[in-house]
């Protein structure tokens, strides 16, 4: 699935590039975003972000890509690999900029793990 988001001037530094904690944000959002409308019904809790690695920075006016696929699936938890992509949008031409993998956990309504694919009654 892949989301958009326009790099604004709250987003930035005093340097005036994208605040790195800002994109890491998106990525939970839109990582979460995916995976509850690939399993509606299903409540997700963001459990691990592993390393990030930022390739190049955005800067004000950049339209951001985030590319987020399902990488693997437990039982109860949902991993996902994001790719971000900064779009120069006088050319079209896409730049990788950022990479990750994000995991989350599927809860009850109590706060405890659940299984994304609830067991049908007998």
């Amino acid at each position: 699935m892949r989301h958009h988001k326009l790099v604004m001037p709250g987003d930035l530094n005093h340097y005036g590039y994208l605040f790195g904690g800002h994109l890491l944000s998106w990525v939970d959002e839109f990582s979460w975003v995916t995976a509850t409308q690939e399993y509606p019904g299903r409540k997700f809790v963001t459990i691990a972000m592993d390393r990030a690695v930022f390739k190049k920075g955005a800067d004000l006016g950049n339209i951001l890509i985030f590319d987020i696929r399902e990488s693997e699936k437990g039982r109860t938890s949902i991993q996902y690999e994001v790719t971000v992509f900064r779009e120069n949008i006088e050319t079209g031409d896409e730049e990788r900029i950022f990479s990750t993998h994000i995991r989350f956990v599927c809860v009850d309504g109590e706060g405890h793990s659940a299984p994304i694919h609830p067991q049908a009654a007998s």
